[in-house]
């Protein structure tokens, strides 16, 4: 059965998504959306970096939550920014973050969580994934924002994903 549905969780996610982009539970729908959800994983695995072996799904719960609640205060960040000081005051860097992790997937969350954070944008890892370099928006204290950064997000993926 792992031979023909390799990410089960992935495949459900596709069939999810696929029924509610049709806005349909027709029969024929559901079946495409099936056959999809089967394909697509088996196309892509070649794709994933490794087999994903997440240790403390309830760590991850609390991680989404933590991810949430970030997303909105930087949105709201960047508007007030946007808003209220005139573009010479607003201080854009590259930013040079050192990262401990090396796991592959908890290097891909952590690029989904910067990237989808409004102001911030992974630019590049370095090869030996000690070092990403990030552009942000608007940034005071570069040091604050490595140390918020390896707090919040890399400590806690790296007991989801290493420990």
């Amino acid at each position: 059965m792992r031979r023909l549905i390799p990410s089960p969780p992935l495949s459900i996610a596709l069939w999810v998504v696929w029924l509610l982009l049709n806005q349909s539970l027709h029969p024929a729908t559901m079946l495409l959306g099936a056959v999809l959800a089967v394909v697509v994983p088996l196309l892509t695995k070649g794709l994933r970096p490794a087999t994903v072996r997440m240790r403390k799904p309830m760590l991850a719960l609390r991680l989404l939550q933590r991810v949430v609640v970030d997303l909105l205060a930087s949105a709201l960040g960047v508007a007030r920014a946007l808003l209220t000081r005139p573009t010479p005051q607003i201080r854009s860097a590259f930013v040079h973050v050192p990262l401990t992790m090396r796991d592959p997937n908890g290097l891909a969350v952590l690029a989904m969580i910067l990237c989808l954070t409004p102001g911030t944008a992974w630019a590049e890892l370095a090869v030996d994934r000690s070092q990403l370099l990030l552009h942000v928006f608007d940034v005071d204290d570069e040091s604050d924002l490595i140390e918020r950064i390896k707090l919040r997000y890399e400590t806690v993926l790296m007991e989801i994903f290493e420990s």
